[in-house]
């Protein structure tokens, strides 16, 4: 099969396209012929080597990759409820092997889009970062109906799937925040905000409103700017780092003085940990998706222009996502 290895850690220049043996299904897992592989910034980071003197992260050589749409390829012993050839979207258990032309996952982190009307490309883009917002804002945010969500980094990948699933959940207000240079591109956005203001001019630009919810992928001084942003009883989520900082500290006494809660959400911490919400809340995201309310702006590359999608992510010159096909 076609693959890109991370063959060191390093800068964009250490991903090399390779040829591999296909993979085989176990018991229990899926085979998928790959169609469209979601870049995403854990990509980034497992190359980079950013985490890898914790324990199970990635070592070279690795395939990066956590996100693929394809069809069924094989079943392994004991699957049912899918079929060869039948469309797919699906996570991978250890957020690596979705850069190649087959990706072998466990059939729980598989869910089906047959039956709904969504490309590929969108389906790997949007699908299962819509999954794992609807995770966040329910389990973890525990959003009711009529609260008011704010999310920075209003574009970004995983960012661009809050607002279509806070609607879905029946969000109030949804409001956006971007840096000053992405304003002309959050004026043409599809995305469901009811506006999106400038990170550099907050809480100005709110004019003194308030939110139940903030969503921070950004991390750095837009973080420590959160707590003044809620509400009584607010709760800020932090879903990323986009930044950078890793130098950031919250005050514990304004979180006593307001009432106020920070909680953390990755993937690769929740998912393991509750495998039985992954499907329903894929399945909640499929309709989400379908209904055009997660719909970033999708870049499609082939495989061997890893290299520059790295590039691109490092930059932060994306809006949306990347997609790579074999």
């Amino acid at each position: 099969m076609k693959a890109v290895h991370v063959t060191r850690f390093g800068d964009p220049a250490v991903l090399e396209a390779v040829e591999l043996p296909d993979p085989r299904p176990g018991p229990g897992q899926v085979a998928i012929d790959v169609t469209h592989a979601a870049v995403g910034l854990i990509d980034v980071y497992f190359r980079q080597g950013l985490f890898k003197d914790q324990e199970g992260m990635p070592q070279p050589p690795f395939v990066p990759g956590l996100e693929v749409a394809g069809t069924v390829r094989a079943l392994g012993d004991g699957v049912t409820g899918l079929a060869v050839g039948e469309r797919v979207v699906t996570l991978s258990a250890t957020g690596t092997g979705g850069y190649a032309s087959v990706l072998v996952s466990d059939q729980a982190f598989v869910v089906s889009t047959e039956g709904y009307d969504i490309d590929p490309a969108l389906a790997v883009a949007a699908v299962p970062n819509a999954a794992m917002a609807h995770l966040a804002l329910t389990r973890v945010a525990h959003m009711s109906a009529g609260e008011s969500v704010l999310v920075h980094g209003a574009l970004g990948g995983f960012a661009s799937a809050f607002p279509g699933v806070a609607r879905q959940l029946g969000a109030s207000r949804v409001v956006g925040s971007v840096r000053t240079s992405k304003l002309g591109v959050a004026a043409t956005t599809r995305l469901p905000y009811d506006t999106i203001v400038d990170s550099a001019e907050l809480p100005d630009a709110l004019d003194g409103k308030l939110f139940d919810i903030v969503i921070d992928p950004v991390g750095g001084a837009v973080r420590a700017r959160s707590l003044d942003l809620l509400a009584p009883s607010g709760r800020l989520l932090m879903v990323g780092n986009a930044s950078g900082d890793w130098s950031d500290l919250l005050v514990g006494n304004r979180l006593w003085m307001g009432g106020l809660t920070v909680s953390g959400f990755s993937a690769g911490a929740y998912i393991p940990a509750h495998l039985e919400e992954l499907r329903p809340a894929a399945e909640a995201a499929l309709g989400t998706v379908a209904d055009g309310l997660v719909h970033p702006e999708v870049d499609v590359l082939p495989l061997a222009e890893a290299v520059t999608a790295h590039e691109r992510m490092e930059s932060r010159s994306v809006d949306g996502r990347i997609v790579l096909t074999p």
